[in-house]
């Protein structure tokens, strides 16, 4: 009598074998799911913070804001990327980022009305008058907040299309610089980021 209940319970339920692999699947996806929460717990746990600056503008104060912000962020080791775009390829640019101008037209701050700096060559002389500033509070100059930006591991990245659109040469940027960019990459990593900013 023992035997027939064996044998009924045998043909009723699932083989040892069924049992055996479900049973090591799931397993398996247990410890796939702790991985991906141990990993989630991580990057957390690590606060690092990360930023995204479009730069759009390569004149010499504006070309100051995106460096400054970009070097002060990586100092408090945020995790920091720079698309620089349109006119802030000059910036990139190792000869035109050493001779960045300043508009005095249209700029409300400047201490100089409109119908004189329209004259020509004053943007030269509010260029040399902001240069001199620059100087005298012994503030760093481009050349060196970029080097900085380098040394502290942002990552300065160049908009394919406008270097292709603009005819940059790719070789006469600085040596690090991050080519080949484009925007859905910039958007996707502003997406990410903490923080981010249109300069």
């Amino acid at each position: 009598m023992s035997t027939e209940t064996d044998d009924s319970a045998d043909a009723d339920g699932p083989e040892p074998d069924a049992d055996e692999a479900e049973l090591e699947a799931l397993r398996t996806r247990v410890e796939e799911l702790e991985d991906q929460l141990a990993a989630i717990e991580t990057e957390v746990d690590d606060g690092q913070k990360s930023m995204v600056i479009i730069a759009t503008k390569g004149t010499l104060d504006m070309a100051y804001p995106p460096l400054i912000l970009a070097s002060t962020a990586a100092a408090f080791g945020w995790d920091v990327t720079v698309f620089h775009t349109f006119w802030g390829l000059d910036i990139l640019h190792e000869d035109r980022s050493t001779d960045l101008q300043m508009s005095s037209v249209g700029n409300p701050n400047m201490p100089v009305p409109n119908a004189i700096a329209s004259l020509p060559g004053m943007d030269r002389v509010t260029t040399k008058l902001m240069r001199k500033r620059i100087a005298d509070n012994e503030t760093a100059s481009i050349e060196e907040l970029l080097e900085t930006c380098f040394d502290m591991g942002v990552e300065m990245q160049a908009c394919q299309m406008t270097v292709e659109l603009m005819d940059y040469d790719e070789d006469e940027f600085y040596d690090d610089v991050t080519v080949g960019v484009g925007a859905a990459t910039a958007l996707d990593q502003m997406a990410d980021a903490d923080i981010q900013l249109l300069v």
